[in-house]
């Protein structure tokens, strides 16, 4: 036989889902950073963030020092957070890694292309949603969909890990992209319209030759936005 709770307790389910108060104060604050509400080069303070997550500052500081980890913040003692700016060499970086995962991943799901085909389309239908209701955070997600479902059809764990380890990092700088250069949603529409017809060629350089572009279309944007 079964017992209810007891009124006013949490069951053992919600106990163990509930995020802690140091959780919530980083996913709140770690968003802000990647959506832009704070931007690189800002400053915020342990008081803030507590004030808007609703939690004492001991979980906050919890939260700081798992951001300052991920490289997304500078602490500095009684003064706050530092939100480090994307600089040069984190763009390259990331844009570098990017090549070698991805362009590994296109050469492997070549073989898998039609069932891919299908995925990426329904990608490609989020993005222009996103796009025409002007939620340039519901678009970037997308985008960053899109890509990751390359990566991760190619069946390689280990690379599809390191990419997701990328993925704030490209949040970040996607955001930037697409808020402050209007016209490259268009060009990422099309250039992702471009790799799904190629996916219905017979040789698979097309489909190489337009996901190597793209990614290089996309860098060039991003150093010209520094």
């Amino acid at each position: 036989m079964t017992h209810p709770s007891a009124p006013g307790r949490p069951s053992a389910a919600s106990r163990t889902t509930a995020p802690s108060a140091a959780e919530r104060a980083y996913r709140h604050l770690k968003r802000t950073i990647l959506e832009q509400v704070h931007p690189g080069g800002s400053l915020v303070s342990e008081g803030e963030i507590a004030e808007a997550t609703g939690v004492s500052r001991t979980p906050v500081r919890e939260a700081l020092l798992r951001l300052e980890a991920e490289g997304l913040v500078t602490l500095y003692p009684k003064r706050g957070a530092l939100i480090r700016p994307v600089s040069a060499r984190e763009i390259t970086d990331v844009i570098e890694a990017r090549r070698l995962v991805e362009l590994h991943a296109a050469e492997r799901v070549w073989p898998h292309r039609a069932a891919l085909r299908t995925a990426l389309a329904a990608r490609l239908a989020e993005m222009r949603a996103a796009h025409a209701a002007g939620d340039v955070t519901a678009l970037m997600a997308a985008d960053r969909a899109f890509h990751a479902t390359v990566v991760e059809t190619a069946g390689n764990e280990i690379l599809a890990e390191l990419y997701h380890r990328l993925r704030d990092r490209q949040v970040r700088m996607g955001e930037a992209t697409f808020r402050l250069s209007p016209g490259w949603a268009e060009v990422a529409l099309t250039e992702h319209a471009a790799q799904l017809a190629a996916l219905d060629a017979d040789d698979p350089q097309p489909w190489l030759t337009a996901v190597a572009a793209h990614i290089d279309n996309a860098a060039t944007v991003l150093r010209t936005l520094r």
